[in-house]
C-alpha cells in the first residue's frame, strides 16, 4: 500500500516542479508581450493600451536593415552550414577512415570553446589576414559555429540508420546515386531539417561572435537590440521582441508542416 502512495506523492511532485518551471520560463515572455503595449516610455507601469510603438518600430530604418541583415547571414549560414554538415557526417560513416578521431575533435571543439574566446579568436585572425569586418566575415564566424552543430546532428541521425535498405536497392538494381536520393536522403531528412533549424536559431540568436566579427556599419538585430536597451530606449524592442517571437512559433509550425511534405518529394 506505500508503493502506490510513493508513486502518487512523486508524481505530484514532478507535476508541481514542472509546473513552476513553465511559469519561471514564460511569464517574463508574457510581461514582455504585454508591456509591448503599454504607452509608456518605462516599464514600471502601466498608461494605456497603444500600438504606436508597433508604428514606430515599422517606421524605423535601422531596425529594418538590422533585420534583414540578420534573415540574409542566417539564410546564407544555415545552407552552407548544413550542406557542410551533411557532406561531413556523410565521409564520417567510413568508421576506417584515417585521423577520424582528430577531426571529430575538431568537429566538437566549436562546442565547448566559451563564444568570447570565438569571437576574439576570430576578430584577431581577420586582422591578422587584414580582412575588413562586415558581413562576410560575420558569415564565415557563423558558418563556422554553426557546421559543428549540423554534422553532430545529423550524424546522430546516420547512427541509427538501416544500411539493409541500401543493400535491398542495389540488389534491385538501383545505382548508387538513385539510392542516395530515393532511399537514404529522405530517411535523414528529418535530421538534415533539425540541423538547418537548430543553425537557423543560433544564427539569429547569437550574439557575442557577431559582436567581435561585424565591424562597424553591420548591424544584426542581437547587436543592434543591445545598443538601444544600452542608450535605454526599450519601448520599439518589446514591440520587436514581441514579433521575433510570434515569427518563431510560425516558423515552428509551418515546419512541423511542410516536413512530411519535403520527405514524400524526395
Amino acid at each position: 500500500m506505500k508503493l502506490p502512495r510513493l508513486s502518487s506523492f512523486f508524481k505530484g511532485m514532478n507535476l508541481t516542479v514542472f509546473t513552476f518551471v513553465m511559469i519561471f520560463l514564460y511569464i517574463p515572455i508574457l510581461i514582455l508581450i504585454i508591456f509591448s503595449f503599454n504607452d509608456a516610455r518605462i516599464i514600471t507601469s502601466w498608461k494605456g493600451f497603444t500600438f504606436k510603438y508597433y508604428a514606430q518600430l515599422w517606421e524605423n530604418a535601422a531596425i529594418k536593415e538590422a533585420f534583414w541583415n540578420t534573415m540574409l547571414i542566417a539564410i546564407l549560414s544555415t545552407v552552407i552550414s548544413t550542406l557542410l554538415g551533411l557532406i561531413t557526417a556523410l565521409g564520417l560513416e567510413n568508421k576506417r577512415l584515417k585521423g577520424r578521431r582528430g577531426f571529430m575533435g575538431l568537429l566538437y571543439a566549436p562546442l565547448v570553446i566559451p563564444d568570447i574566446l570565438m569571437g576574439v579568436s576570430l576578430a584577431l585572425l581577420f586582422n591578422f589576414l587584414r580582412v575588413n569586418t562586415g558581413m562576410v566575415t560575420v558569415l564565415i564566424a557563423h558558418i563556422t559555429f554553426c557546421v559543428s552543430y549540423a554534422v553532430i546532428v545529423i550524424q546522430s541521425r546516420l547512427e541509427d540508420f538501416d544500411y539493409s535498405l541500401i543493400e535491398a536497392a542495389m540488389d534491385l538494381g538501383a545505382k548508387p546515386r538513385t539510392t542516395f536520393f530515393k532511399v537514404k536522403l529522405p530517411l535523414i531528412m528529418p535530421g538534415v531539417i533539425a540541423a538547418a533549424l537548430l543553425s537557423f536559431t543560433l544564427s539569429i540568436d547569437d550574439f557575442i561572435i557577431t559582436f567581435f566579427t561585424s565591424g562597424r556599419g553591420f548591424d544584426t538585430l542581437p547587436i543592434y537590440v543591445e545598443g538601444t536597451i544600452r542608450r535605454g530606449t526599450i519601448t520599439t524592442i518589446n514591440s520587436l521582441s514581441t514579433l521575433m517571437i510570434g515569427f518563431t512559433l510560425f516558423l515552428v509550425v509551418f515546419t512541423k508542416r511542410i516536413r512530411k511534405s519535403l520527405i514524400s518529394f524526395f
